[in-house]
């Protein structure tokens, strides 16, 4: 037993260097709070243009064929194929490479590296979130837009009062996985100076020069939100099965 008690007053001399001395600790927990305050704006900002991007995509997908020549088409058509841009780019690069960019770059000027975390991985969760949502209106059957257009609402009061809240309620989970995704990809923050728990942790590790037991704290809190808002995921699924029966 003479091991275990060594072995246990080495974790605890090593427990005490890595966060209790100097309220090391704090770095942990400011970089935790800084993860969730980027992962929930950079979720807002993705949904909303994640949703205008689909709403573009699956519009020209739609009524390509049938709308007649003119500046409405013209102009649709401009915003389908800058869309698709936008989507080959930013889903065809690392997101560590667009935030660099952004903070390097275009935001060089700009000292909030909060705000540029929220930016960039905003923008780069918004072209995967575009994708979830179009292909959530492409599956509502085109009767449902017909019964809209035969109670007198134009497109877009069909699209918002009827095809939307169906297709978002039908990919749901997917948002609130694309969610735990981008809680996950926030660990790359620390490139542009950004204290997110990653970096944290780093720090930690560059002052008490151990390695172990910070990553492993940076490990465990990391798995257990993911698998907080999993289970959270989960009741959300139950739930919208439950309130189609």
């Amino acid at each position: 037993m003479q091991w275990l008690v060594t072995w246990w007053k080495n974790f605890q001399q090593q427990f005490y260097i890595a966060f209790i001395k100097d309220d090391r600790w704090t770095y942990i927990t400011t970089g935790l709070k800084n993860t969730l305050i980027v992962t929930f704006f950079a979720v807002l900002l993705g949904i909303a243009v994640g949703a205008v991007i689909a709403i573009i995509r699956s519009t020209w997908d739609k009524n390509r064929e049938t709308m007649r020549p003119g500046p409405g088409k013209a102009l649709l058509w401009l915003f389908n194929a800058v869309s698709k841009v936008y989507l080959t780019i930013i889903r065809g690069t690392p997101v560590v490479v667009q935030i660099m960019i952004l903070f390097f770059v275009i935001m060089v000027s700009s000292n909030n590296k909060i705000l540029v975390g929220v930016i960039a991985f905003g923008l780069n969760s918004a072209a995967y979130v575009a994708e979830i949502i179009r292909s959530g209106i492409m599956s509502i059957d085109v009767g449902q837009t017909e019964a809209g257009r035969s109670l007198g609402f134009n497109y877009a009061q069909t699209m918002w009062y009827i095809v939307l809240p169906q297709a978002l309620k039908n990919v749901l989970p997917a948002l609130a996985n694309e969610f735990i995704v981008l809680l996950k990809e926030t660990a790359v923050a620390g490139y542009v100076g950004l204290t997110d728990l990653t970096r944290g942790v780093n720090i930690i590790r560059g002052v008490t020069y151990q390695s172990f037991l910070p990553l492993m704290a940076a490990a465990v809190i990391y798995l257990i939100m993911v698998i907080f808002f999993t289970w959270l995921v989960g009741r959300l699924e139950r739930r919208l099965r439950d309130s189609e029966h």
